[in-house]
């Protein structure tokens, strides 16, 4: 007895024949199946399908098809073999569903048999079974088989000619698929929607704008533009292109809009001109009813940032929570992207370790967000836990690592990441060579920053760049032009941050007329634009050489004076050369322009205290006071096994300081004996020479100094950073420990490297 919705609709014995019988219960058995199939109720249209005592092709090809449409294509060839098991007879829309099934699960080695099937039954060049194996070969990434087959067929239809030209596009021969494209034109077969899609999407993933708006063209030719496939892919088309407003005019137009479609107008607003849009249509969405899904996250959580929209982002996040996808890998690291580029690295590190699958790329985001936001010990640390996962890294997360360790100099870190790049066998990329040479000249060790850079097979623009701004930053100005003459020689073009390099190294080696030659150079030569950067060069190359005339007719003739760098620039030649009235005319523009700098204020009390005017000592400091302007407290750091330890003047917090202090103290006895005398000018307070002298004995870098003397290895050179410029009594005082103790102090203030070696400084006392 056959029963639907629980009534009952046949018993064999109300039949007046069982042959007539037979074939009713054959009919409706199989008509069940196939409405239970298309209806989605796999499991009804299975339930009446084994229920049923004979079954024939009809039914069984009903079953296949439902099993093929949910995309179960293991089931689908299950029940394809059980049925030849069974010698039940098949035709070409068996063959075509079974294919269906194939492409669906990727499964190759079924196709091709069921391939050989077609060819022994003969319907292999039929234009239906093989339009289904050239889109089960596409599928499956056999673009050869499906082209093979597709030139069998000697009238394909525009179902096949679609397949063949999507299988071209996805599987990455987007040329080839605009070719077949206007091949089929040329045929006489008239495009569809299916096929015109797919052709944008081949003009997008070529990235040949003109010829997606011709497409463009084409499709308003036929009036498919209705359409939600082409118009999706236009959008996405265009979004991608950055022809921002062609995309929202498109999604504008479109009638039916579907949630694809508002994902497609999200991805493209990535830039810092469009990204605020990205929140605005997220919202618009919400308000129209659709119901974000992964994708939809990820493209807004991108706009959030680059906006570095935190708020709005913990906004979105709540949503994420509320559809259940807090877990989902791609929107978790867009999550941790958007924590890390707003620097809400707790924010970041809860949504990394939610993750269950975390990839290269999840790794990467968030050891990148460590290191640029100066947290290099957690960014190497998060780099050994993927490492101990069984996750190679790839150059751009130890470039990223590498970065972190130049911002904070840690040199011990980054001697780690050199060993991985060199493990990872990542050693020889260009990327990773250059962020390794950048990190030993930003740590002092320039002699290995140099040494790496002479052992790359290949050597571009960013590469010499590092090697020209180390050489200059440690004050090997000399060793910097050599370098870009080199370059030159190599027939690398410079842009224009190489030449802040040279122009910097022309500033310290007071090579006037060669700096004006290579000003002039950039600009005639190599079409580049001077920035306020390069004008700050040129203006410390006059300024540093003394020629004050020629600085301020300089800032005339450039239209200089609005740009607080250029004055600042000014204000450190005139400390350098005590010239008061350009010094003062100099912080009083600054005063204006960033009333909030302090080191303004510090520079110009610094002139006037050198030339004892501690009446205007005072006043600048009531003038600071006045602007609520406080002192940036001067700090100093060195680096001993691995960690860092920080000194402020005066500190007294250090587990070692007793020690600390008693090295000092030790070291200033022995300069004493030699004729030291502390230069008391350099404190900027109108107190007594002996409170003077006690305040300078404890500045922060001479501190690091005593710490790195008791905890380190004699032979190694001590690696002192300070926040701040250093002053000249701890410049005296530095070059003449290494002159005592024969050993060797590198220290990286906030204008440069001092190599001090033997009694002497590699800037030439020139700072």
């Amino acid at each position: 007895m056959l029963h639907v919705f629980g009534h009952r609709v046949w018993e064999p014995g109300s039949c007046r024949s069982n042959k007539s019988g037979f074939l009713l219960y054959l009919f409706v058995g199989s008509t069940l199946v196939d409405l239970y199939a298309k209806c989605g109720e796999i499991e009804l249209a299975d339930r009446v399908f084994f229920g049923m005592p004979d079954k024939n092709d009809v039914s069984w090809n009903a079953l296949l098809n439902g099993y093929a449409q949910r995309g179960d294509g293991e089931a689908v060839l299950k029940l394809f073999s059980w049925m030849t098991e069974c010698e039940m007879k098949f035709n070409k829309f068996t063959l075509s569903t079974v294919l269906n099934g194939c492409a669906n699960s990727g499964n190759l080695r079924e196709g091709k048999i069921l391939h050989s099937l077609a060819i022994r039954s003969g319907c292999e060049l039929d234009e239906f079974l093989g339009c289904s194996l050239v889109d089960m070969y596409s599928k499956c990434g056999a673009t050869y088989d499906a082209q093979i087959v597709f030139s069998r067929i000697t009238d394909p239809d525009i179902v096949t000619w679609s397949a063949m030209i999507a299988g071209l596009d996805q599987q990455g021969h987007s040329q080839e698929a605009a070719e077949l494209f206007h091949l089929m034109r040329d045929t006489g077969v008239k495009p569809n929607q299916f096929s015109l899609a797919t052709v944008v999407s081949a003009a997008t993933n070529m990235g040949d704008l003109c010829f997606g708006q011709s497409i463009h063209s084409c499709i308003h030719k036929y009036g498919l533009e209705s359409d939600n496939s082409v118009g999706n892919a236009l959008i996405m088309m265009y979004m991608k292109s950055g022809c921002v407003q062609d995309g929202i005019r498109v999604f504008e137009a479109m009638t039916d809009r579907d949630l694809v479609s508002w994902n497609a107008l999200l991805s493209g607003f990535l830039g810092l001109e469009t990204c605020d849009q990205g929140l605005r249509i997220f919202y618009q969405m919400l308000v129209e009813g659709f119901k974000p899904n992964m994708y939809t996250f990820v493209g807004v959580l991108r706009s959030c940032a680059s906006l570095l929209d935190v708020c709005f982002g913990k906004q979105v996040h709540a949503h994420i929570i509320k559809n259940s996808l807090d877990g989902n890998d791609f929107v978790g690291t867009a999550l941790i992207d958007m924590y890390a580029k707003s620097r809400c690295l707790e924010d970041a590190d809860v949504a990394f370790n939610r993750l269950t699958n975390r990839d290269l790329f999840t790794w990467t985001v968030i050891i990148t967000g460590f290191a640029q936001s100066d947290q290099a010990e957690k960014a190497v640390k998060y780099l050994g836990l993927m490492l101990r996962g069984g996750i190679k890294p790839n150059e751009f997360t130890l470039a990223s690592c590498l970065s972190g360790c130049s911002s904070v100099a840690a040199l011990g870190n980054g001697q780690q990441l050199h060993s991985v790049a060199i493990k990872s066998g990542h050693f020889g990329d260009v990327f990773v060579a250059s962020a390794l040479v950048d990190m030993y000249g930003k740590c002092g060790c320039i002699e290995d920053a140099e040494a790496i850079f002479k052992g790359l097979f290949s050597r571009d623009t960013v590469s010499w760049n590092t090697i020209i701004s180390g050489y200059s930053q440690h004050g090997q100005g000399k060793k910097a032009l050599e370098a870009f003459r080199l370059m030159l020689d190599e027939g690398i073009v410079p842009d224009e941050i190489t030449f802040i390099g040279v122009l910097a190294a022309c500033s310290y080696m007071g090579l006037v007329e060669e700096g004006k030659k290579l000003f002039n150079l950039m600009c005639k030569d190599y079409g580049i634009t001077p920035s306020i950067e390069h004008h700050a060069c040129m203006v410390d190359v006059l300024g540093r050489a003394g020629k004050f005339n020629e600085v301020d007719i300089y800032i005339e003739e450039m239209k200089l004076s609005p740009y607080s760098l250029i004055w600042e620039t000014v204000l450190g030649s005139c400390k350098l050369h005590g010239n008061v009235d350009f010094g003062k005319r100099a912080a009083e523009k600054l005063f204006e322009l960033e009333p909030k700098r302090d080191s303004s204020y510090i520079l110009l009390s610094n002139i006037f205290a050198a030339r004892g005017r501690w009446d205007d000592v005072r006043n600048i400091r009531a003038l600071m006071t006045t602007q609520g302007v406080k002192k940036e407290p001067g700090c100093s750091w060195v680096e001993v096994d691995g960690q860092i330890h920080v000194f402020t003047s005066q500190d007294g917090s250090h587990p070692k300081t007793r020690e600390i202090y008693a090295t000092l103290e030790e070291l200033g006895q022995k300069l004493a004996s030699i004729g030291y005398i502390p230069k008391t000018e350099n404190v900027l307070h109108n107190i007594g020479n002996k409170e003077k002298m006690e305040h300078l004995y404890y500045h922060s870098e001479r501190l690091a100094l005593a710490f790195a003397f008791i905890s380190t290895n004699p032979i190694k050179p001590i690696r002192i950073l300070k926040n701040l410029r250093i002053c000249g009594d701890c410049h005296d005082f530095m070059k003449l420990i290494t002159d005592l103790t024969n050993r060797e102090i590198v220290v990286r203030d906030i204008k440069r490297f001092h190599h001090f070696k033997r009694g002497t400084c590699s800037c030439q006392d020139h700072w």
